[in-house]
């Protein structure tokens, strides 16, 4: 007589993921492989994510990729191997994409506000300091800027409202009447007539109104026709609305003259 191995035909009636052991003659036990569970008979894949995250940091993904086995992946707004997550702070980086001139405040995962700071209007994301600041942050104005610092004129710096008609660099570079005006020291009369004082005129106003009276003490006439604002029936305002704390910036293609 020969031993019967009750493991040799179908695995013994255990599970294709068990693993069949013989024991005694005509007799054998069932066991899962590594990485399932059940009686031998029955095997289940383990899925380690089931239990405590799979030990995965409470702040990461749990992703099962086989038998009791898993990566750990740190969820959006979060850094590390998965097993350590970091919060990442948005405004730890580049002010979290606000301006330069505001307070980037972190709200919540992958959220964050960006408020102007004192002295500074605007939504976070660009803001503007008065006027007289503005100027030389934008390369059409800056001429106009350094004109007015050579002549220590700060009228535009006080707390207005103030409008502007700025002529754009270019043309205040290539006038050949500038060099005139200073060496006659007249520059300063010049500039403070594109000066407007007590109202912040938008683009909108403008066209509803004929005359405004420049810092200068000379008027300004206003001609709106085909769309375009024209100042004394020469000067075309070429980008409007540039709004500063203090009032508002326009520029235009020529120089105004008293």
């Amino acid at each position: 007589c020969s031993a019967i191995d009750a493991c040799k035909t179908s695995n013994g009636g255990c599970s294709a993921k068990a693993e069949c052991r013989r024991t005694t003659p005509g007799y054998r036990v069932c066991a899962c492989n590594a990485g399932y569970t059940g009686d031998g008979i029955v095997c289940i894949e383990i899925n380690p994510c089931l239990e405590n995250n799979g030990g995965c940091n409470r702040n990461a993904e749990c992703t099962q990729t086989g038998p009791n086995q898993a990566v750990c992946n740190c969820l959006k707004g979060y850094s590390g191997d998965g097993k350590r997550c970091t919060y990442i702070s948005l405004c730890s980086q580049n002010n979290g994409g606000c301006s330069e001139f505001a307070t980037c405040n972190d709200t919540e995962l992958t959220e964050r506000t960006c408020t102007c700071k004192h002295n500074y209007i605007g939504d976070g994301f660009k803001c503007r300091g008065n006027i007289f600041q503005e100027l030389l942050r934008d390369s059409n104005t800056s001429r106009f800027y350094f004109h007015l610092e050579a002549l220590s004129i700060r009228d535009i710096a006080g707390p207005g409202p103030f409008t502007l008609f700025v002529p754009r660099t270019d043309v205040l570079n290539s006038d050949p009447r500038v060099k005139d005006w200073l060496a006659k020291g007249v520059m300063a009369q010049v500039l403070r007539y594109h000066m407007v004082g007590c109202a912040s005129l938008l683009y909108n106003d403008l066209t509803r109104i004929t005359n405004i009276t420049s810092l200068h003490g000379d008027p300004i006439h206003i001609s709106y026709s085909q769309n375009s604002l024209v100042l004394n029936n020469k000067a075309e305002i070429i980008l409007s609305d540039a709004v500063g704390t203090n009032g508002v910036i326009h520029v235009i293609n020529q120089i105004l003259v008293p």
